[in-house]
């Protein structure tokens, strides 16, 4: 953060109150906005998160017709519906509005007044689609026909939803009317438009300003709508529901969706102040140079982000301009676009009822679509809970406090004298704030949470390297240091990971008997040790608990994925598992691979899937376990030379300990494959 900065005003888009909050809506603006609001707090810095519904526009009557009823009832209906469900996720904005109350209609009012009388609202008269059976004129979502540019047969309005560009309505072919069916005809009529194009040169100059700092895929759908030239943009339309032209003698008119809902963010601030008791607090937020503006949204909000908003913020003069404008992509959903008509859609709702909601924040978090659009697959939820969060994460709390528990009487064991082991642990943790903070700044919300994991990886290695089951008994004291070491851990990881998973981080809390809450813990210090010795724990929970295919596969049968795939089709789509997030050169150095050779083999007892391997490393011999016995026998593996992961933190597969990791391809479906060496090399080479 610049320290010409005294607050951060950060807004959300406003969803529209039509719908339920999907999965979709999360990944695109509400996990990222609010990871990067709780860190701020927790740097203890100025910060507010503003929001709330969007309720005018045609795609409220629309949803008003499909369920007829009127459009308060919709917006009523699904505005305190996405309140509570926000709530529920996590999702902490300091006010959450409406564009329907009477403060968001002063507000709006006040500006087109502001600008009509500046000279940058012009009436024109215009030709409009008009529906002659209903007697009225068609706003854009009413109107469906082929689109001008791509030819898809269900473009509504003037922007097509599936090449996504912006045209005259009356440039649609073959156009019907959605109320009747009927061809409409073509009709004059006034309507008042924004000089966008006045504001050309200084756009491009505030755009420029942050050519460095703003994210890719914003700057350049931004820089395509400058170069094509800013014309004119009709800021009314023939419409009841909306916010009244405040024009005298103008009626069946209201202002366009797209110029007052923006202005929601600033009613929205006009309102948290009321309630603060300080009326004229949101202009420290809006008109005081020295905030810092965050605008948190989709890549479809973009350029009304960019480009329109800050133009009448420039119209009106005296406000701030967002600093950062960091669009995210879309979230598909199995391959496939999130569709509430397709059956392809994830209601937050439906999920908060079946599953703890920081699975789906972490697992949002670490696939966000921060550059290109991503995927959600329930088969990388399972992953995510049971890899990571189970198996990493909960793991290392679960084994440090049952250990404490067992062995110290349930309190914080004293801490002696440090080895070596002891103060590299201490000192990566104690940097991990400024890197993962570092990376928030960012708007790497991404590559901040694999660090928070990585964090929490190292702990796990640090835990098995140290190995207090031996160390209780032939050196007490280190092994009451190590795990004096442990719990601090525990203590730093809730703090780290409270941005994305706030109630684990709380129970975690809980169970530490820390008094003040995580939010007042200050950030850059969650890496310290800071638990006092003696100090008594509370009662341990299981974190994270396993999810088993069967529940994955009735997620899937839901969205009518079928559970039951055919051998043929299960090996087929085993060779385009999804990609990863993307990782740097210097996470994958992290890596070491080697070529080692296996020298025995043999089935773990009890188990139809692992095998224990004996490897020499050239250097030296260990055991690694692989899940691999239904495709190969102990026989067949003695004497190949094999690439491993040398470096892996050990781990126990059915009470067997292994120290590395075989490369192979996957062992579903008919494709699996080790991967050898091509010809007879020297064992311990490393792979590049």
């Amino acid at each position: 953060m610049q320290n010409n900065f005294k607050r951060i005003l950060v807004t959300s888009a406003l969803p529209y109150a039509n719908g339920h909050i999907h999965l979709g809506h999360l990944a695109g603006c509400y996990i990222p906005s609010d990871i990067y609001t709780r860190y701020q707090r927790l740097q203890h810095r100025d910060v507010i998160h503003i929001c709330g519904s969007d309720e005018h526009g045609v795609a409220i009557t629309i949803s008003a017709d499909k369920e007829k009823t009127s459009p308060k009832a919709i917006v009523d209906k699904y505005h305190e519906a996405n309140k509570e469900t926000f709530k529920k996720f996590g999702i902490y904005f300091d006010n959450y509005s409406r564009t329907s109350l009477p403060i968001h209609h002063e507000t709006a009012k006040e500006f087109f007044l502001d600008l009509l009388h500046k000279g940058f609202l012009l009436p024109k008269e215009q030709e409009q689609f008009y529906d002659g059976e209903a007697n009225m004129f068609l706003p854009d979502r009413y109107v469906e026909g082929i689109c001008p540019n791509c030819n898809y047969d269900k473009a509504r309005g003037d922007q097509c939803d599936n090449c996504g560009k912006y045209y005259d309505q009356l440039d649609l072919k073959e156009p019907k009317s959605l109320i009747t069916g009927k061809t409409p005809v073509v009709k004059k009529t006034k309507h008042w438009y924004f000089t966008l194009g006045s504001f050309q040169k200084k756009l491009e100059e505030y755009v420029a300003l942050h050519s460095k700092d703003w994210k890719d895929n914003v700057l350049q759908q931004t820089r395509s709508w400058l170069k094509e030239g800013l014309q004119d943009r009709a800021v009314t339309r023939d419409l009841r529901w909306g916010i009244p032209v405040p024009i005298d003698g103008v009626e069946g008119k209201v202002m366009y969706v797209w110029f007052d809902a923006v202005l929601g963010y600033i009613s929205s601030t006009k309102e948290w102040a009321l309630q603060q008791g300080k009326p004229d607090k949101w202009k420290e937020y809006w008109c005081d140079t020295t905030t810092r503006y965050i605008a948190f949204l989709g890549k479809d909000n973009i350029v009304f982000h960019t480009i329109v908003f800050p133009a009448e913020l420039m119209a009106k003069t005296g406000y701030v301009l967002p600093d950062n404008v960091p669009a995210n992509e879309f979230l598909n959903l199995e391959g496939g676009k999130f569709s509430k008509s397709r059956n392809n859609a994830i209601y937050v709702k439906d999920i908060l009822e079946r599953y703890p909601v920081d699975i789906f924040r972490y697992t949002l978090a670490t696939n966000l679509p921060e550059t290109k659009d991503s995927d959600f697959y329930w088969k990388d939820f399972q992953a995510k809970n049971n890899n990571e969060l189970a198996d990493i994460y909960g793991n290392f709390i679960n084994r440090t406090v049952t250990f404490v528990a067992k062995n110290f009487g349930n309190k914080v064991p004293v801490r002696g004298i440090l080895n070596d082991r002891d103060k590299d642990i201490l000192a990566y943790v104690q940097t991990a704030p400024q890197r993962i903070g570092d990376l928030i700044e960012q708007f790497k919300f991404r590559d901040a949470t694999m660090e928070m994991m990585n964090v929490a990886r190292a702990a796990n290695k640090y835990f098995n390297d140290s190995e207090p089951w031996k160390t209780f008994k032939s050196a007490p004291e280190q092994c009451g240091t190590t795990l004096n070491i442990c719990l601090n851990i525990v203590r730093s990881l809730a703090v780290l990971f409270s941005p994305v998973v706030p109630f684990s981080s709380d129970k975690i809390w809980k169970l530490l008997n820390q008094s003040d809450t995580i939010g007042n813990e200050p950030w850059l210090k969650a890496g310290e040790p800071q638990l006092p010795e003696g100090l008594a724990l509370g009662q341990s929970e299981i974190l994270f608990t396993k999810i088993e295919d069967e529940t994955i596969e009735k997620e899937l049968g839901l969205l009518g994925v079928s559970a039951e795939i055919k051998a043929d089709e299960k090996a087929a789509a085993n060779k385009y598992i999804p990609l990863k997030a993307l990782i740097t050169y210097d996470d994958f150095a992290k890596i070491d691979f080697r070529t080692a050779k296996i020298v025995e083999a043999e089935a773990v007892p009890k188990s139809k899937k692992l095998l224990k391997l004996q490897i020499d490393l050239g250097f030296e011999k260990r055991q690694i376990v692989a899940g691999i016995a239904e495709k190969i026998t102990p026989e067949q593996l003695i004497g190949k030379t094999i690439i491993v992961v040398a470096n892996l933190a050990p781990a126990k597969l059915m009470g067997v300990e292994s120290n590395g990791m075989l490369l192979a391809t996957s062992a579903d479906g008919e494709n699996f494959a080790l991967l050898t060496s091509s010809k007879d090399v020297e064992t311990g080479i490393g792979i590049k």
